[in-house]
C-alpha cells in the first residue's frame, strides 16, 4: 500500500512540474517579464501577439492527433519527448535571435508542447483521480503548477539586478538559460518518476472513428469548449498585468515583475480550494459562480479604472481577477466526469475540447495588441478588461447550458 501510495504522489508531482515548465519559455519569459522582454528583443506588443497567434495556429492543429495518440499510448514517452524537444528551443532563444527566427520557434514550441503531451497529462490526471476526486486531481494539477511557476519566476527574478546595471541582454539571457535547463530537468523527473503502470490505471486503450465520432457528436463537448475559450481568455489577459502596472500604475520593470509573480502565488490556494469545492457542490456549478465574480471584477475595471480607484483598489481588484481565473482553470476538465464522458475516450474529448478551447492562443495575443497600441495606455487598458468582461459573460452562458443539458439528462 505505501508503495502504491508513493507511485501516486511521484506521478501526480511529476505530471505537475512536467504541466507547468513546457510553457516556460514560450510564455513565463513574457509573462513574468513583460516590458524586458519587449525592449530586449525589440518588439512591440502587436508583433509579440503576432507570434503568440503562429504558435496558437500550430498547437490548434496538434491538439486533435495529440488526443488521438493519448489513446493509445502510455504518457511516459510523450510528455519526456516534448520536454526536451521544447527545452531545444530556449537554447535558440538565448541567442536573442532576429524577428523572422521569433516566429519560427513560436511556431516551434506550438507543436513540441502541444502535439505529444497535453492529452496525454489531462488523461493521465483525470484516471489519477478517479470517479470521486476528479476536483481534486485537476485542482493539485493547476495548483501545484502555479506553485511551479511562482517558485521559478521568484528564481529568475534574482537574475534581475543585471537591468539595474545596464545590462539587460546578459539578464535576460540567463532568465532563458534558467527556463531552459528547467525544462530539460523536467524530463529527467518524468523519465524517473512517472512509470508506465504508475498513474492509477492509466492504460492505452485503442479507439475507433465512430468512438470519436461519438464523442464529437455530444454537445457537452462543445460547451465545456465554450467554457474553456472564456476562462483562458482570462487566462491569458493576465499576461499583460505587469505591462499595465508598469504603464499606467507607473511601476518600474521589476516591480511589475514582482507584482505579477507575487499574484502567482494564489493559483495554487485558489485551484486547490476550487478543487475541493467542486467535489462538493459540482464543477459546473462552481464554474458559474466564479465566472459572475470574474464579469463583476472586469467591469469594474474597465468602468473606474486606476483614475477613480487609485492604484490600492486596482491591484486588489487585479488579484481578485487572478485568484478567480486560477480557479477556473483548476476545475474546468472536472466537467468530463459531470458529462459522464468514458474515461477511455478522455483523449478524443481533450483533443476536441482543446481545439476549440485554446483558440485564444490565435486570437487573444493579436486582438489585444492592437488594443493595447491604440491610444493612449489608459484607453488601451479600459477596451481590454471591456473585452474579458464580454468574454467572461459568454463563459457564464455556456457554463449555464451545459448544466442545463447535464440535469436533463440525469438518469
Amino acid at each position: 500500500m505505501l508503495t502504491t501510495t508513493l507511485q501516486r504522489t511521484l506521478a501526480i508531482l511529476s505530471l505537475i512540474v512536467a504541466g507547468e515548465v513546457i510553457f516556460a519559455l514560450p510564455f513565463h519569459t513574457s509573462r513574468f517579464f513583460r516590458p524586458t522582454f519587449l525592449e530586449e528583443f525589440g518588439l512591440t506588443n502587436t508583433e509579440l501577439g503576432d507570434m503568440f497567434a503562429l504558435y496558437g495556429i500550430v498547437a490548434m492543429l496538434a491538439y486533435f492527433p495529440g488526443g488521438f495518440l493519448a489513446d493509445r499510448f502510455a504518457p511516459r514517452w510523450l510528455i519526456v519527448v516534448s520536454l526536451v524537444l521544447t527545452g531545444a528551443g530556449g537554447l535558440i532563444l538565448a541567442f536573442v535571435p532576429s524577428k523572422t527566427t521569433l516566429y519560427v520557434l513560436f511556431g516551434y514550441w506550438g507543436f513540441t508542447t502541444i502535439f505529444l503531451f497535453w492529452a496525454a497529462m489531462i488523461k493521465a490526471t483525470r484516471i489519477w483521480g478517479g470517479a470521486n476526486s476528479q476536483g481534486l486531481a485537476f485542482g493539485l494539477l493547476d495548483g501545484g503548477r502555479g506553485l511551479v511557476a511562482s517558485v521559478l519566476a521568484t528564481g529568475a527574478i534574482w537574475l534581475l539586478p543585471w537591468l539595474a546595471q545596464g545590462q539587460a541582454e546578459l539578464s535576460m539571457q540567463l532568465i532563458i538559460y534558467y527556463y531552459t535547463a528547467a525544462t530539460f530537468l523536467a524530463a529527467v523527473l518524468v523519465w524517473w518518476t512517472l512509470g508506465d503502470g504508475n498513474v492509477g490505471s492509466v492504460q492505452a486503450v485503442p479507439g475507433s472513428r465512430q468512438a470519436w465520432s461519438g464523442v464529437a457528436r455530444n454537445p457537452s463537448v462543445w460547451w465545456l469548449a465554450g467554457i474553456v475559450v472564456a476562462a483562458y481568455c482570462g487566462y491569458k489577459g493576465i499576461d499583460n498585468y505587469g505591462l499595465y502596472a508598469a504603464q499606467v500604475l507607473g511601476m518600474s520593470d521589476l516591480a511589475s515583475a514582482k507584482f505579477v509573480t507575487a499574484a502567482s502565488y494564489t493559483r495554487p490556494i485558489a485551484a486547490l480550494c476550487a478543487g475541493l469545492l467542486a467535489d462538493r457542490i459540482g464543477a459546473n456549478r462552481l464554474i458559474r459562480y466564479v465566472f459572475g465574480l470574474l464579469v463583476l471584477s472586469y467591469l469594474v475595471q474597465a468602468v473606474f479604472g486606476f483614475v477613480y480607484l487609485g492604484a490600492t483598489l486596482i491591484m486588489a481588484n487585479l488579484v481578485l481577477s487572478v485568484v478567480a481565473v486560477y480557479a477556473l482553470r483548476g476545475v474546468y476538465f472536472a466537467v468530463l466526469q459531470e458529462s459522464r464522458i468514458a474515461a477511455h475516450h478522455t483523449g478524443a474529448a481533450v483533443g476536441i475540447v482543446s481545439l476549440v478551447g485554446y483558440t485564444p492562443d490565435i486570437f487573444f495575443a493579436p486582438l489585444t495588441g492592437r488594443i493595447l497600441d491604440a491610444g493612449t495606455p489608459a484607453e488601451g487598458f479600459a477596451n481590454y478588461f471591456l473585452v474579458l468582461t464580454i468574454l467572461s459573460v459568454l463563459g457564464l452562458l455556456c457554463a449555464m447550458v451545459l448544466a442545463r443539458k447535464v440535469r436533463r439528462e440525469a438518469p
